[in-house]
């Protein structure tokens, strides 16, 4: 199993990109393609793992790569798992305006399965973000 680590900035004219409609596309696309993961939004940046068959995970990182809300991709990490580490695939969004701290500790629950690093990457992104 492969897991990808990447983070990207929203394109400028995808600012307005709906996040229900974000995450309900990728739930359609990660249930058929056996993916699951994190994605991290805040309307300024993604930060998302993505994991699941080698194939299938490769093939979703070039749809993500193709896909003209993103700009500035990069990949973090990529590495094989011997377990899926985040479950579900979930989404974790801060609105504007919504409680930095709460939102801290959403991420922080949601990647609490994950590999060491892994989790402070996302942690960490989280309070980086809270600041800007």
């Amino acid at each position: 199993m492969l897991q990808l680590v990447y983070v990207s900035s929203v394109a400028p004219n995808a600012a307005d990109a709906d996040p229900a409609a974000i995450l309900a596309a990728s739930r359609t696309n990660n249930r058929r393609d056996a993916i699951t993961g994190l994605l991290y939004s805040d309307g300024a940046r993604f930060l998302q793992a993505i994991e699941g068959p080698e194939t299938q995970v490769e093939a979703a990182f070039e749809r993500i790569r193709q896909d003209s809300r993103h700009r500035a991709i990069v990949l973090l990490s990529r590495r094989a798992i011997a377990a899926r580490e985040f479950g579900d695939w979930a989404m974790a969004h801060r609105a504007p305006g919504a409680d930095a701290d709460r939102f801290i500790e959403s991420v922080a629950r949601l990647a609490a399965n994950a590999a060491p690093d892994v989790r402070a990457t996302f942690e960490g992104f989280a309070r980086v973000r809270r600041a800007a």
